[in-house]
Parts: structure tokens; C-alpha cells; sequence
């Protein structure tokens, strides 16, 4: 299978996913770290540890989805663009958010990009499979 930026992003994030996490580890314990567990600065940290995980997920499924779409055009291309774009720009404003709770308006790249990425990758999987239907007859009635 050839290469794809999206896939080296899956499992780069995956693994930021297990460091990002182990960090975050090393200080949950102290019970003020980052304001206290339900603050809003400790959410956005632990959202943004997340994401990593989640749009790493993404970035792996899309990948596999693209593996049988052929030939795979423009579209893909924006769509593998977007979802990149999107599980880099997530976890920056999360941090940035945390940081700056007026800055929500960060959470627009992220969010559109994704949006764009599965809105084209399903316009993709129409064009190149048609509608999914169910492989049954109408039932009739076998009435005499």
C-alpha cells in the first residue's frame, strides 16, 4: 500500500496521544495542578489530550476508507488536507483556549476543516459506490 501523509499523522498522534497522557500522569495527582480537576483550563488540557487520539483515529480510518476509492481525485486531496489541518489546529486551540477563554473563535479552524474532510470523503464514497442499499427484493404479496 502506498504512503499517505494521513497515515504517518494517525500514528504520530497516537503516539502524542500515550506521551501527552503520560505527562499530564505525572501532575493529576496534586490537587490544585492546573486549577483543580474541574477547572476549565484542566478540561481543555485533557480535551486536547484527547484529540489527539480521536482525530489520529480519524486520520487512520480515513486513510483505510481512501484504500478503496479508485482512482482517489481532487476531493480526497482536499478531504486528506482538511483532516490533517484539523488534528493539527484541535489540539493547539484547546491549549490556546486554556490559556486565553476569549480565543474561542480558535476552535473554528479545527471544526470546519473536520466538517469539510467528512462531508468530501462521503461526496467521495458516493461517487465512486453509489447510494448504499440494502442487497434485499420488495416484498410482495404471495397471495394466489
Amino acid at each position: 500500500m502506498k504512503s499517505n501523509p494521513n497515515l504517518f499523522l494517525a500514528w504520530l498522534w497516537i503516539l502524542l496521544g500515550f506521551v501527552t497522557g503520560m505527562i499530564l500522569g505525572l501532575f493529576f495527582h496534586r490537587e490544585n495542578w492546573l486549577g483543580g480537576y474541574g477547572s476549565f483550563k484542566r478540561r481543555m488540557y485533557r480535551l486536547a489530550h484527547i484529540s489527539f487520539f480521536g482525530l489520529g483515529a480519524i486520520n487512520l480510518l480515513f486513510w483505510l476508507t481512501m484504500q478503496n476509492i479508485s482512482p482517489a481525485g481532487q476531493l480526497a486531496s482536499i478531504a486528506s488536507g482538511a483532516f490533517i489541518l484539523g488534528a493539527i489546529a484541535m489540539p493547539f486551540g484547546c491549549v490556546v483556549m486554556a490559556h486565553f477563554p476569549k480565543a474561542h473563535l480558535v476552535f473554528t479552524v479545527p471544526v470546519v476543516s473536520l466538517i469539510l474532510g467528512g462531508v468530501l470523503t462521503l461526496v467521495q464514497l458516493f461517487e465512486n459506490h453509489g447510494l448504499p442499499l440494502p442487497d434485499h427484493q420488495p416484498l410482495t404479496s404471495q397471495l394466489p
